[in-house]
């Protein structure tokens, strides 16, 4: 035990370096998310993010986008609790069998005009766990799906910017 303890003392803590992202590009992707947000629905785009069934490493990298480094909210972004209060569904994970039923509910109590974003390569079409016995397979095999963020996990800029590519794809069509 003390040789533990001692090496604790001595030895550096194990920590990954801060992401590497240029402050002004994050402030000014941050600017043009909130711009067309403001254009496309004329208030703040509210998010409800729905965990499928995944490891939870997506859902580790949107709740970076809390943090202070990211700042989502500062972009006119939020979360929210109720499906009934959101513009976007974004859905991580493959679908299990056990989710299929609360993904199709959530995304039925979501107003019009709703969004659906599959973020990681599990939504995309099952991952790893493609082909078990308790997956239904990718989101778009249960909802229809608008955007798919690719990435395993994708990092916090890249849901960013999957935001901001689908409501510039909303805005433009």
């Amino acid at each position: 035990m003390r040789k533990l303890l001692f090496q604790s003392l001595v030895q550096m803590p194990l920590t990954e370096a801060a992401p590497s992202a240029d402050d002004k590009a994050l402030a000014e992707l941050g600017a043009s998310l909130a711009r067309v947000t403001r254009r496309r629905l004329g208030r703040s785009l509210s998010i409800r993010e729905v965990d499928a069934g995944s490891c939870n490493g997506c859902e580790l990298e949107i709740q970076a986008l809390g943090n202070a480094y990211y700042d989502l909210e500062r972009f006119g972004l939020r979360f929210v609790a109720s499906p009934r209060h959101a513009d976007v569904l974004l859905v991580t994970g493959p679908v299990t069998k056990n989710m299929r039923m609360a993904l199709e509910r959530t995304y039925n109590a979501t107003p019009d005009p709703k969004w659906v974003i599959a973020a990681g390569d599990c939504a995309l079409d099952g991952g790893c766990f493609a082909g078990s016995y308790a997956v239904v397979g990718g989101v778009s095999a249960v909802v229809p799906v608008d955007l798919h963020i690719p990435g395993c996990p994708p990092p916090p800029i890249a849901i960013l910017r999957g935001l901001l590519a689908l409501l510039e794809k909303v805005s433009a069509g």
